[in-house]
């Protein structure tokens, strides 16, 4: 009787920690489930991308279905079935990027511009008048977020993809003989003001944030020099400012152009980006 009771209590004590097992195995499972179903897709978080892969909607399993292997060369660097569907890729991306690049020259400003390039930083330089006049910008960070959008129906999804250009902000600095100082103008792009269709009244299509006096050559300004902002600024004296910029050649015209330089700029160094990622991939 003492050893059928002490049996049944035992068989019990394991069906009660079997089941207290199984429902924490489960109450753990469940954030990871819940996470999965929740999880955002690529599309709500991804942004616009330039990839000929993401565009044409190419997308190659290989690279999501890769096997590592051992070195294959003698350069000492790690090479998979991943690498080698990466540099197959890029090869094909180059190709494609080559082909709708308008020309490998860069596009030259009117105006008597002079173009000096360091990198992906441009600086165009004119003197008018015993004045010398200095505009600087960087292609970096310069071509503006844009959500893709649903294609409408019937419309190809490449058809549906808006252009890439570079919108650059930009630095203009005037120096004077005999002045101490150069005037620096900070400016930018606004993204409505871009362009303006037919009929529509010109409008100027960049825009002065700052203006400051800064010792001349001066890459970085002075945080003790004072900076006008030209936020809540009178309207008529701002208008006077980009009247005194457009007689030394820096109007809509200059602008436009610059856009079109930094658009071909920065599309060649992408181009030489992907080249130089693909000899590294290859290890070359």
């Amino acid at each position: 009787m003492l050893k059928s009771l002490t049996r049944a209590v035992s068989i019990a004590a394991r069906l009660t920690n079997k089941a207290t097992t199984s429902a924490s195995v489960s109450h753990a499972a469940e954030p990871l489930v819940r996470s999965a179903l929740c999880a955002p897709t690529s599309a709500t978080i991804r942004p616009f991308t330039r990839s000929i892969w993401m565009m044409c909607g190419k997308n190659d399993n290989r690279l999501l279905t890769t096997k590592h292997t051992v070195p294959s060369c003698g350069c000492g660097g790690l090479h998979t079935e991943g690498d080698k569907a990466f540099v197959e890729f890029l090869s094909e991306e180059i190709k494609e990027e080559k082909k709708i690049q308008k020309s490998k020259a860069l596009p030259k400003m009117s105006g008597g511009w002079e173009l000096e390039l360091n990198g992906t930083e441009a600086k165009l330089t004119r003197s008018i008048s015993g004045e010398k006049v200095t505009v600087t910008f960087n292609v970096n960070n310069s071509i503006p977020p844009n959500m893709e959008e649903e294609p409408e129906q019937g419309q190809k999804a490449e058809e549906n993809e808006p252009d890439v250009v570079s919108t650059p902000n930009f630095v203009i600095e005037l120096t004077k003989q005999g002045a101490k100082n150069s005037l620096v103008f900070d400016c930018h792009f606004p993204e409505d003001e871009i362009s303006h269709g037919e009929g529509e009244e010109e409008s100027d299509i960049f825009t002065i944030r700052e203006v400051s006096f800064q010792p001349e050559g001066e890459e970085d300004w002075k945080e003790t020099s004072y900076t006008l902002n030209t936020d809540s600024l009178d309207w008529a004296l701002y208008d006077h400012l980009m009247d005194f910029l457009a007689d030394r050649g820096v109007d809509n015209t200059f602008a436009d152009e610059l856009i079109e330089l930094s658009t071909a700029l920065e599309h060649q160094e992408y181009i030489k980006f992907l080249e130089d990622l693909n000899g590294f991939i290859k290890c070359q």
